[in-house]
């Protein structure tokens, strides 16, 4: 992401799957870091100017391509499991 001076006549689709503006593509007003990372100030619409994580955004991380199941975390815990003798611990 450029410097958060720089986002404004941009835009970004929300992608948090429990926002209420899910999939909806927002104006960026400005950019700004806050302790939490990097935000967003867009316009809403009818909610008004609304500051959201750049992790909600398209711009954020990639999300899994499949949710995670208990199979993998059996997977995971056995890993886990394997590694741990290795390091005395």
């Amino acid at each position: 992401m450029r410097k958060p001076s720089e986002v404004s006549e941009s835009f970004v689709t929300v992608t948090h799957p429990f926002h209420p503006l899910s999939g909806q593509r927002l104006r960026v007003l400005f950019g700004r870091k806050l302790a939490g990372g990097l935000a967003v100030s867009c316009e809403g619409g009818p909610l008004g100017s609304l500051m959201l994580p750049l992790a909600w955004t398209d711009r954020g991380p990639v999300a899994a391509q499949a949710p995670l199941t208990y199979e993998v975390l059996i997977e995971l815990a056995e890993v886990i499991s394997a590694l741990r003798p290795r390091h005395g611990r």
